[in-house]
């Protein structure tokens, strides 16, 4: 072979400045890129386990029987940025051949000679220490169970670049990890801000259920014991998800519990007091839709407001079925706000449901949503069973229908009458 001119000093580019000039190429022009495996033929993959996870400190990133013959198995080092396959090819053929041969891949540590003294105590075999090389690094050669033969390479350079990385993760994996524990902290401060007990009725069963889709967020319900055999059902959808949405679910929450006491005797005042803060509070975007009813467990009446909420459901014990539409705008998103109060007689036997768009707009792989008629079959059929069980079995359904990533926080109230059949339907 005829020796290729050695080029100048000037004519040839130094590996720093091609390294940068490929880098920052990378960075303008490609996606991210980055080496995903490396195959290393061996004899026996459980013995070389033994060699890569016991002495090089590896860990088993993949193991798995391609078919009743075949078996995959992946190591990586600590940093996990790419993957050794440790093929075992059959006896007589090509690959077979290759076994301990020289693998052509390098190591590089972030200290060499500590790495070297480590594995070499671990009874690695090493073909020579490290040592100084023409490019101004450090090497040492090792060799595997199978006499497959590596490179151990360091540099200061590199060592700073690795000194620096590992820097950088361990700050990340902090970062995360605090994250992690606010969130944590957040989610079971806003679970405080559920109901914690259900005042007794007697003419009234019922129960809420909130499943949130993130550690916290902006769904809500409640139940307000207003006094004289009253209570309060509620439930709301604040705008917006995640930590700003569960945020305004505390604004709002804290809005209705200090103004309840008018919930009695003016619940359309009451719900004025509530929007006025809420809208003062808060930024101009921000509001949430709310369902407001007020139960008379000796008269069996239901008062309500429906402030931009879906739709209730009052399931008659003859099988009627009634939708209780929006009386009213949403609160928060106007100073000045109202809405009529309406009244509708309830009987034994009789059922509402209150819910969030998490219910009904919950959605299967082919993207169509569970929908209002999904969740009025289920209520049908579970009207005998008591309220927890329905609300078991609503969600139930919902994560059968949709077994993928839950995307919206799903809340739901069911109350049942239990009192007298006789009373006269008389919505007003």
């Amino acid at each position: 072979m005829i020796p290729k001119p050695a080029e100048s000093q000037e004519e040839r580019p130094s590996i720093r400045s091609v390294v940068a000039s490929s880098s920052s190429r990378g960075c303008q022009e490609c996606p991210y890129l980055r080496i995903f495996k490396a195959t290393v033929f061996v004899r026996n993959q459980d013995r070389s386990l033994e060699f890569y996870v016991g002495q090089l400190g590896f860990s088993v990133v993949a193991d798995a029987a391609l078919d009743l013959y075949e078996r995959w198995v992946a190591v990586a080092p600590p940093d996990g940025s790419t993957i050794l396959a440790l093929v075992a090819p059959k006896p007589g053929t090509a690959n077979y051949r290759l076994i301990g041969r020289p693998t052509q891949i390098a190591f590089i540590a972030e200290d060499i000679n500590t790495t070297y003294e480590l594995w070499r105590g671990r009874g690695v075999r090493f073909h020579h220490p490290p040592q100084k090389s023409l490019w101004g690094g450090t090497t040492a050669g090792f060799y595997d169970v199978d006499g497959n033969s590596f490179e151990l390479v360091g540099s200061d350079q590199m060592s700073r670049e690795l000194e620096m990385q590992r820097r950088e993760a361990a700050e990340k994996l902090e970062l995360e990890r605090r994250q992690a524990q606010e969130l944590e902290i957040a989610k079971q401060v806003q679970a405080r801000l559920f109901p914690q007990t259900l005042p007794q009725l007697k003419t009234l069963e019922y129960a809420g259920i909130c499943i949130q889709a993130r550690h916290v967020g902006g769904d809500y319900y409640d139940f307000l014991t207003l006094g004289n055999e009253r209570l309060g059902l509620l439930i709301g959808d604040i705008s917006g998800k995640g930590i700003a949405a569960a945020l305004l679910m505390a604004n709002l929450q804290a809005n209705l519990r200090s103004q309840f006491a008018l919930a009695r005797e003016q619940p359309q005042i009451f719900l004025q007091s509530v929007n006025r803060l809420f809208y003062a509070n808060t930024i101009e975007s921000a509001y949430a839709t709310v369902f407001f009813a007020d139960y008379d467990d000796t008269a069996q009446r239901l008062r309500y407001a429906n402030c931009g909420h879906l739709s209730a459901i009052l399931l008659r014990h003859n099988g009627t079925v009634e939708w209780l539409h929006s009386t009213g705008t949403v609160l928060g998103l106007f100073e000045d706000w109202d809405s009529p109060i309406v009244e509708c007689q309830l009987s034994g036997g009789d059922m509402l449901a209150l819910y969030t768009d998490g219910v009904t707009e919950s959605f299967d792989e082919s993207g169509e949503e569970f929908g209002e008629r999904r969740l009025l079959e289920i209520l049908e059929q579970s009207a005998t069973l008591p309220t927890q069980q329905i609300l078991a079995s609503v969600v139930e359904r919902i994560q059968r229908f949709s077994s993928a990533e839950q995307h919206d926080d799903i809340t739901l109230i069911v109350a049942k009458c239990t009192g007298s059949a006789s009373k006269i339907h008389t919505p007003r």
